[in-house]
């Protein structure tokens, strides 16, 4: 392959991993939303018919044993690149490291999908106490 050759495959192989930091970063902000986006209610009652949908897919999801689109596309993405690949699924990439070191993938995706409908449950008790059904 010649030097411009080089050049427009690293360029394409640079964006690509521009892309996947950004459905990264796609995919930690639709968790963060599952998780807290119920308090976004307080501000604007329609935020419910976008945070309810998410609760439930992030549920579902992790109860179910589903692959989220967003990790295979990412980990394509990078491979692709050329850029180191991750074993398993998103949560049990960048999440139980934080929260369990020592491991324990599938056990995980349940502790997960469980704390996110018991939490959202318990953000909407609130929401409801503070501002009403209406």
């Amino acid at each position: 392959m010649d030097e411009q050759g080089k050049q427009q495959g690293g360029l394409n192989a640079g964006r690509q991993v521009v892309v996947a930091d950004a459905i990264l970063a796609l995919h930690f902000l639709f968790a963060l939303f599952a998780v807290l986006g119920g308090f976004l209610v307080l501000l604007d009652r329609r935020m419910m018919w976008l945070h309810l949908p998410a609760v439930a897919w992030s549920s579902v999801v992790n109860l179910a044993h589903w692959t989220c689109p967003l990790t295979p596309l990412e980990k394509n993405l990078r491979k692709r690149a050329g850029d180191r690949v991750f074993e398993g699924g998103w949560v049990q990439h960048y999440l139980e490291p934080l929260v369990r070191p020592l491991g324990m993938p599938r056990r995980m995706e349940l502790v997960a999908g469980i704390s996110i409908l018991a939490w959202n449950a318990v953000v909407y008790a609130i929401v409801f106490r503070t501002v009403g059904p209406d």
